[in-house]
């Protein structure tokens, strides 16, 4: 497969414009974690989903802060892991986390759980973005770590739903993306979920 280098460059522009907008949004929407975690059941009725594993994510920067959201999914019975680069050409790892415990660097010099934290296999899973369209094309951060999980997932038969927590406001006419990029099943945001359209 031939490098598509209009695509990087498309993604690289609209990411520095993202940074910059989500930044905006999070000093316009101080209360937007809350209010996303106030949309957990709306989200659980959508899917029509049974607790389970919740994969969740340590917020960097001006990301959606998904305490809340964790706080409200233990309160119904939800186990919480978080993601964790060990190889990083590999899919992520995730590994069992309560709030409070202590994170460490694991290899991409993220926040993750001990290496003796136990691995479990998510049922539901949470991701951070930086733009997002309607299709649920998502705009990462470009380690591409959450593509090639999913594409492992989907190729084991194990895929669960992944929603993206964003502002209302990262939305886009449509996201630059590749046939790698794996798609989001909806957006959770300050103004309720949505399930994204496989239509389009």
């Amino acid at each position: 497969m031939t490098h598509d280098h209009a695509l990087d460059a498309a993604k690289s522009a609209l990411r520095l414009e993202a940074r910059r907008r989500r930044k905006a949004l999070m000093i316009e929407h101080p209360e937007a974690d809350w209010m996303i975690a106030d949309r957990v059941d709306q989200l659980l009725t959508d899917l029509k989903m049974k607790p389970g594993v919740a994969a969740v994510y340590k917020s960097l920067g001006a990301e959606i802060d998904p305490r809340p959201l964790s706080d409200a999914l233990i309160k119904r019975g939800w186990r919480l892991a978080l993601p964790a680069v060990v190889d990083e050409a590999a899919p992520l790892e995730f590994r069992a986390w309560t709030p409070g415990e202590r994170l460490v660097n694991d290899v991409a010099g993220l926040p993750a759980p001990l290496d003796r934290a136990e691995v479990l296999t998510p049922t539901l899973i949470f991701t951070p973005l930086l733009a997002y369209d309607a299709a649920g094309n998502r705009l990462g951060q470009g380690g591409g770590y959450y593509d090639r999980t999913l594409e492992a997932m989907t190729a084991q038969g194990r895929r669960p739903p992944i929603i993206g927590l964003a502002y209302r406001g990262q939305e886009v006419d449509e996201a630059p993306h590749g046939p790698l990029d794996q798609r989001l099943d909806g957006i959770l945001t300050e103004a309720g979920y949505s399930p994204c359209r496989k239509d389009i």
